[in-house]
């Protein structure tokens, strides 16, 4: 009697189970794996109900049984590798998805440090050249001409000229460093340190093994703008009193510590909702490097950024690396 409870229970949830993989066939598009699955529930379900009759004394052929064994065991391997096929390719599809994302935002970060190049050397050969003209067009009057008003009045305007120059500059170099063009990460990132410190009257202290060294441009414009966004940061919002940051090179590997001694922050709620946070890390995700920042409530925060140069390199995606992966799978497939 345990015995046929047994079965009728076994055959209820076979039968549901097979509902329920044939209301997903739609869903997985008539995939030839699901349907060998149906098919061998369909006769998993038939062979209990087989066995729950045979369990009252109706005779049935042991050939039946065997045959029905060997549709259920067909279906299942066959469908087990075709399964470990399909996860191939769902693997090499997500590869393929990784590269193209990766490409497109090494294309949006390129695109935007072109832009800001352009409209640096807009400002600085345009707008520059007229502001100094006026400097000097006001500089050739003479003072001792005026009266006391008029001498003030000239000496504000010539200091306004000069703080617009001096202004310009600023949001010039920032918009695209020639230091970094021209010297390199090391260099540049400590004239940003200085001016920083300077422009805030804040302590920021910066160490780095770097000398001459030179990397691939995406590196550096990324590492440099990772570094101006974190200062940006704890001077905007921390209310820090002290930053200090190194970036080191050791064989390929190149890392960027920075530290503050702020507020401190949940940083995965503004990882969500802003600071630059996620911009970060979307730059660091372009190299293919690692990005950790911690911090808590009170106790400042830290940030560690590795990236390994040759990787980065490789990581910056063109449409011939992809065209080439996709050539080279055709004539896999045609061998």
């Amino acid at each position: 009697m345990m015995i046929q409870v047994l079965l009728c229970l076994a055959i209820i949830i076979q039968f549901v189970a097979m509902y329920f993989a044939l209301r997903l066939v739609r869903a997985t598009k008539y995939n030839s794996i699901w349907i060998l699955f149906i098919i061998g529930f369909i006769v998993l379900a038939g062979e209990r109900v087989l066995q729950f009759w045979m369990s009252y004394g109706h005779p049935m052929p042991v050939i039946t049984m065997v045959w029905m064994d060997i549709v259920v065991s067909i279906c299942i391997s066959v469908g087990i590798v075709m399964l470990d096929r399909l996860f191939i390719y769902i693997d090499r599809l997500n590869r393929h998805r990784q590269l193209t994302d990766k490409r497109i935002l090494t294309a949006v970060l390129r695109a935007e440090e072109r832009s800001r190049a352009n409209f640096s050397k807009e400002l600085h050969d345009g707008l520059g050249p007229l502001l100094s003209s006026a400097k000097i067009s006001l500089s050739s009057l003479s003072r001792d001409e005026m009266d006391g008003s008029r001498r003030e009045i000239f000496d504000n305007t010539l200091y306004v000229v000069d703080e617009a120059l001096r202004s310009l500059r600023e949001i010039s170099n920032n918009l695209s460093p020639q230091v970094l063009t021209d010297f390199g990460l090391g260099r540049g990132v400590k004239n940003f340190v200085d001016r920083s410190s300077s422009l805030h009257n804040m302590k920021i202290s910066f160490a780095t093994n770097l000398r001459n060294e030179r990397y691939n441009t995406d590196v550096e414009v990324i590492m440099y703008r990772v570094v101006c966004e974190l200062v940006t940061n704890s001077l905007k919002h921390s209310g820090c009193s002290e930053i200090r940051l190194s970036l080191t090179a050791s064989g390929d590997m190149l890392e960027l510590q920075y530290s503050d001694n702020g507020r401190g922050f949940n940083p995965q709620a503004m990882m969500d909702c802003g600071m630059g946070l996620s911009n970060i890390n979307s730059r660091i995700t372009s190299l293919n490097g690692h990005l950790d920042i911690r911090s808590s409530k009170g106790k400042g925060m830290t940030a560690s950024v590795k990236v390994n140069v040759r990787g980065a390199e490789r990581m910056v995606v063109t449409p011939s690396a992809l065209d080439k992966e996709r050539h080279d799978r055709r004539n896999k497939k045609k061998k």
